[in-house]
């Protein structure tokens, strides 16, 4: 058994540790141990977990679980990056919530994560052509999660939605990794052009609770945008935009927004 753990921490150390906060989890609270086998401890990987936990939360009377998880099982098989991102993503949430304090927790538990992982279903079924079914993930996301994602939009891993209530993302909007996004974000249009029409993310931006950012716009990489803005314009890599409308008013300052979730506005030029 050792033997097998110590190649399984080689080969995918983050389902790994999965599992082992698992057990522990069993250990301790006894009563969740049907939802932790179920839901972890019953898979083989990461990418099975997935499947089932997404298949859960999607189905309804109009698609059953058993379906759904087909669908999820033949986008695992057919794009490996899928799980490559999730597993990206799970290490971002661990990173930057204070929160979230086991690896297992976004898997299980946190809306967000799982939101982002079922939009990865939909913009697979996107991409393959079966762009019915990938609208209708789209809309049992947003029923289930308060999460509205077009299954056309392209987002990069390593990203966090933290509490994910009413985040709306459009069809044209590109985000880049490691990209941290706070509730009530939208990255969306400003009138009704069929074009390229929504925003274009940088990596390692960090994107504050209740910001607008509409239009097809550029936000430069690892740039910060103040809670409550609305962004109508460019912002340039590495600074600090805020108000409404946003303006510059100082530097990042740090490297890395997304990581280090700095929300204040000291240190700005303006401030």
């Amino acid at each position: 058994m050792y033997e097998t753990r110590a190649k399984l921490a080689e080969i995918d150390p983050v389902w790994n540790r999965i599992i082992a906060e698992a057990e522990q989890a069993v250990a301790d609270e006894p009563l969740l141990g049907g939802l932790l086998h179920s839901g972890i401890l019953h898979h083989a990987s990461i990418e099975n977990a997935l499947a089932y936990r997404t298949s859960l939360k999607l189905a309804s009377g109009e698609m059953s679980e058993q379906l759904i998880r087909e669908i999820c099982d033949a986008a695992y098989r057919a794009d490996p990056s899928l799980s490559l991102s999730a597993r990206a993503d799970i290490v971002a949430v661990y990173d930057r919530d204070p929160a979230c304090h086991r690896f297992l927790q976004p898997l299980m538990f946190f809306k967000g994560f799982q939101a982002v992982q079922s939009y990865r279903i939909a913009h697979w079924l996107w991409t393959v052509g079966r762009k019915d079914m990938a609208y209708f993930f789209q809309m049992r996301i947003s029923e289930t999660f308060g999460v509205d994602i077009h299954p056309a939009a392209r987002i990069g891993k390593g990203i966090m939605i933290d509490h994910a209530h009413s985040i709306v993302i459009g069809e044209t909007a590109v985000v880049g990794d490691n990209v941290s996004l706070l509730h009530s974000v939208t990255l969306g249009g400003t009138g009704k052009e069929d074009e390229d029409r929504h925003p274009k993310i940088g990596d390692g931006v960090l994107i504050g609770a209740g910001a607008k950012v509409l239009g097809n716009i550029k936000i430069g990489h690892c740039s910060r945008i103040a809670a409550g803005s609305v962004v109508l314009h460019d912002v340039p890599p590495k600074t600090t935009v805020a108000g409404v409308p946003a303006k510059v008013v100082g530097e990042a300052g740090c490297d890395t927004p997304s990581v280090v979730m700095d929300q204040s506005l000291k240190g700005c030029s303006d401030c």
